[in-house]
């Protein structure tokens, strides 16, 4: 089982940045496919963003695209979020997530994955 422990959610005023972290523990990451869902109250986890275990290919909701960045860095067991232009409707918990797969794929459903972090906190004020 891989544990999963996301960092570096805040408060940012819109148009600013912050840049989430999830580090990873138990498996060899690099196995692992990973995506970034978000969650805000009183709606569904929505899907952010996926890359495939190499980290050759990734995906972004178009809600984030041009705007939020992920990357891994398998030599830290990390994952990334980069998160520029944010605005207050980004405004929500953030998780990362991971699935054991052999494949070069990335996926972007939450029933996808085996193993989620605890979630941080992203508040963006207008």
């Amino acid at each position: 089982q891989v544990q999963l422990v996301e960092s570096g959610g805040g408060l940012v005023q819109a148009g600013g940045s912050l840049r989430l972290s999830c580090a990873a523990s138990g498996r060899t990451f690099s196995n692992y496919a990973m995506g970034w869902f978000r969650q805000a109250p009183g709606k569904e986890r929505e899907f952010v963003a996926a890359m495939t275990k190499s980290g050759s290919r990734t995906y972004h909701a178009d809600s984030v695209k041009g705007r939020f960045t992920i990357s891994r860095d398998n030599a830290k067991n990390t994952v990334y979020l980069q998160m520029n232009s944010l605005k207050p409707e980004d405004t929500a918990v953030y998780y990362c997530a991971v699935k054991y797969t052999m494949q070069t794929i990335y996926y972007t459903r939450p029933s996808d994955y085996t193993s989620w972090g605890q979630g941080t906190q992203v508040t963006v004020s207008s």
